[in-house]
């Protein structure tokens, strides 16, 4: 089972709600687990609703669910862009990309096939180029027909579509602008981390600090490569994790954000069909711009 032990920032919480902060699963799927006696702490089956304290050691696993459905579901969307051929959406923190075990509805893509119908590609992720993790906010592109789902496909294998990330980090890098090279993988004492590793997929960030703080820095980060979790690893590699980043570096709730502080702020490529460039820029959300304010 993976482990977790649980720092003096999160003494205090519910045992399914880390359970669930840390897996991305829902609480209800968290609870079933611990009915089958799954979630422990120090070793003991646990109650979801137990109390935990710096140092206990948690242990939990997640349940298979019955079979993923991804369905219409009318939510709030925010789309930026829109023509015939793809949508251009900003994402919210705390929505998940696409239905996965731990998040079965409330995702992007159930709005997606609300607003727009039937979308090309996979089931359970129609339409997708590519994906932000949950609490990440910000711009995603998503085809409407095969034709640009197999183009736009292309363009990011080619490193076409430019990403542009900024984040919040503890302390402020030595050097102004930088380059990360690292392979990543899963981490081999948690399957909801991932970790520089050798053997892993090849993983290149490019950073700049875009503003100083006493103690902390805000980053722009550029992408040659999309791995899962990437800015979030190469960030806390560098000895710089992200604010309020509970795998990678820590929960502080004083900053009142749902997860680590990134923002996919810019995207920009060329049009699958008319080849006209599109550029789009997204303001960041206002956790985000508070957090920042706090660190002034």
């Amino acid at each position: 089972m993976p482990s977790h032990d649980v720092t003096p920032e999160e003494a205090g919480t519910r045992a399914d709600v880390l359970c669930a902060r840390i897996s991305g699963a829902s609480r209800s799927l968290v609870a079933q687990g611990a009915r089958d006696g799954l979630l422990r702490v120090n070793g003991e089956p646990s109650k979801p609703s137990r109390v935990l304290n710096a140092g206990d050691v948690l242990t939990f696993e997640i349940p298979q669910p019955s079979q993923l459905v991804a369905v219409p579901e009318t939510l709030p969307l925010r789309v930026v862009y829109e023509d015939d051929d793809l949508i251009v959406v900003d994402k919210p923190a705390g929505m998940v990309t696409h239905p996965a075990h731990g998040a079965r509805s409330g995702t992007l893509v159930n709005a997606l096939l609300a607003h727009a119908g039937a979308l090309p590609g996979n089931p359970l992720r129609p339409g997708l180029v590519h994906r932000l993790d949950r609490d990440t906010s910000g711009l995603l592109v998503v085809a409407k027909n095969e034709k640009a789902l197999r183009a736009l496909g292309r363009a990011m294998m080619a490193r076409r579509i430019a990403r542009e990330y900024i984040g919040l980090v503890h302390g402020i890098p030595e050097h102004a602008r930088g380059r990360v090279e690292g392979p990543i993988g899963r981490d081999q004492h948690n399957r909801f981390k991932y970790t520089i590793v050798a053997g892993g997929k090849p993983a290149v960030t490019h950073y700049e600090i875009r503003e100083r703080f006493p103690r902390n820095a805000e980053l722009s980060f550029t992408l040659e490569t999309g791995r899962t979790h990437q800015i979030r690893v190469h960030a806390a590699a560098m000895g710089h994790p992200l604010l309020n980043d509970p795998l990678y570096g820590h929960e502080e709730p004083r900053f009142g954000l749902p997860g680590q502080a990134l923002h996919a702020w810019r995207l920009a490529f060329r049009h699958p069909r008319t080849r006209e460039g599109l550029v789009f820029e997204s303001a960041p959300p206002e956790a985000y711009v508070r957090a920042r304010e706090m660190l002034a």
